[in-house]
């Protein structure tokens, strides 16, 4: 139960800490990103108290959590590269969504040990 709420307060604190202007649009985007857990769907059984989502679902790899940390960390990569792939309105959506992600990775992490 404390997991669940840590995935709904942890990106609220997030939102309020580091984009207070729009707040609450920014943690509409992270609470969306909380869609990357139906890839439990494939799993069976789909819920396991003792399994660890962290290189087991699809969306839960390595590879998959290097590409949200990429995402995230667009916004600080040199604006030559990024102003090439899309508008910096688009840019920072896909900021958001990799925080969303990645704090989604590291909560799901944390209920590993």
């Amino acid at each position: 139960m404390l997991h669940i709420l840590l995935h709904f307060m942890v990106p609220l604190a997030a939102a309020w800490l580091f984009y207070r202007d729009r707040m609450w649009t920014v943690y509409l985007i992270l609470i969306a990103t909380m869609a990357v857990d139906l890839d439990h769907l494939l799993a069976d059984p789909i819920y396991d108290p003792n399994r660890c989502s962290i290189g087991f679902h699809p969306l839960h790899t390595i590879p998959a959590i290097a590409a949200y940390v990429i995402l995230f960390l667009l916004p600080f990569l040199p604006e030559k590269f990024t102003t090439k792939m899309a508008s910096q309105k688009t840019i920072n959506l896909m900021h958001l969504i990799g925080l969303g992600l990645v704090i989604h990775m590291v909560l799901d992490w944390l209920d590993c040990f």
